[in-house]
């Protein structure tokens, strides 16, 4: 009796089994989908030179249909000139959600895609992209494809927010979580005031992990690899533009605080590391004019272009005229922007303790979001 009632037990269970595959089917049945048959545009073979980034290009293509009549998803993949679509580089839902049988594109993404593809910066090569159709199972792999040929622009696909220095060539040395900072000055550019001296360096994209890195190869900047450094140590600007591959190199000679009344340099400040110049215990005597003492005053670099011509550039107030400085005083006062070579205009001045003291000059460009700035500390 036991036996019997074991056996039925199984005789249900197995009916259950079998109604329940049997509502599967009769549910797969409405989820089978066409393939798509037709690819409109990009036409076969396009060429396309993807500048500037933001331009865009459309892809479109003929409906697939659904057994049950309902919306069908679309897939667009995009692979290398000889793959076949098993392993896509890269896939996206089309427009309206994965449902539009079309899909606008950026020339910045389709440029991160050549870059998955193989295809190095400023080089042409060539991809293929197809569209995949379901109902969200049962996905029909096309037997159509189109290839597009592609220019990559100078710079790179993937534009870091942050950059940072490190190397044996550099004043923080090897060591990745120790590397010098740059200043973002705008979307993919940055730019820092440091020294460099005999060993190499690269420009990465982190402080920790293994980072996206950069380096100078034959004056072009490329991903990856690292920049021999020979001679003396030298102060430079770097101003790098990851968005058209490009690096310029100013040589900092010198930075002089050059003071109005005397039309002169009064004093070099000695370089102190990682964009600072400071000159510690330094005379300060304003000038005695009929109307009264003197102490306007504003910063000269002197500086060497990549093809060794020297120039001065000048810095000083955000303001044409100043009041002297006091307790109160803002810190956007001791801020320091580009300026001409006015003898008295955006000059700053002295706080009148300062006069027949001596006096602790600091210029700070060290910073990486706020503006660069000086300091006078009254000994």
């Amino acid at each position: 009796m036991k036996n019997l009632h074991i056996l039925r037990l199984c005789t249900w269970v197995a009916a259950l089994f079998f109604l329940a595959s049997c509502d599967d089917d009769k549910e797969l049945d409405h989820t089978q989908v066409s393939e798509v048959t037709n690819l409109f545009s990009p036409e076969n073979n396009k060429f396309i030179k993807l500048e500037p980034a933001s331009g865009s290009t459309v892809f479109e293509w003929a409906p697939a249909m659904a057994e049950d009549n309902g919306l069908v998803f679309y897939e667009v993949v995009f692979d290398r000139e000889s793959g076949d679509f098993s392993d896509p580089v890269y896939s996206v839902k089309s427009d309206n959600n994965g449902m539009g049988n079309s899909l606008t594109m950026t020339y910045g993404t389709l440029n991160q895609i050549a870059k998955m593809a193989g295809i190095a910066s400023q080089e042409i090569g060539k991809i293929k992209w197809t569209v995949f159709s379901s109902k969200g199972i049962n996905v029909k792999k096309p037997s159509v494809s189109h290839t597009l040929e592609l220019e990559r622009p100078a710079g790179f696909s993937e534009i870091p927010s942050a950059l940072y220095l490190t190397g044996s060539a550099t004043e923080a040395g090897e060591t990745l979580g120790d590397a010098i900072p740059f200043k973002l000055t705008k979307a993919g550019e940055f730019e820092i005031y440091t020294a460099l001296k005999a060993g190499t360096y690269r420009f990465t994209a982190g402080n920790s992990g293994n980072p996206l890195s950069f380096s100078i190869q034959d004056g072009k900047m490329v991903e990856g690899g690292t920049t021999t450094v020979t001679g003396d140590q030298k102060i430079y600007r770097i101003r790098l533009n990851l968005n058209n591959a490009t690096a310029e190199f100013t040589e900092i000679k010198s930075v002089g605080l050059w003071f109005s009344a005397e039309n002169k340099i009064w004093y070099e400040l000695p370089y102190t590391g990682k964009g600072t110049w400071e000159i510690k215990n330094a005379p300060v005597e304003f000038f005695q004019e009929s109307w009264g003492r003197d102490e306007r005053y504003k910063f000269r670099f002197t500086v060497l272009d990549e093809g060794g011509a020297e120039a001065m550039e000048w810095y000083g107030s955000q303001n044409r005229d100043n009041s002297r400085p006091g307790s109160s005083t803002q810190p956007s006062y001791w801020y320091m922007v580009p300026v001409d070579n006015s003898r008295y205009d955006f000059a700053f001045k002295f706080n009148e303790n300062a006069d027949r003291k001596n006096a602790d000059i600091k210029v700070d460009f060290s910073g990486t979001s706020g503006p660069y700035t000086h300091s006078v500390t009254v000994k």
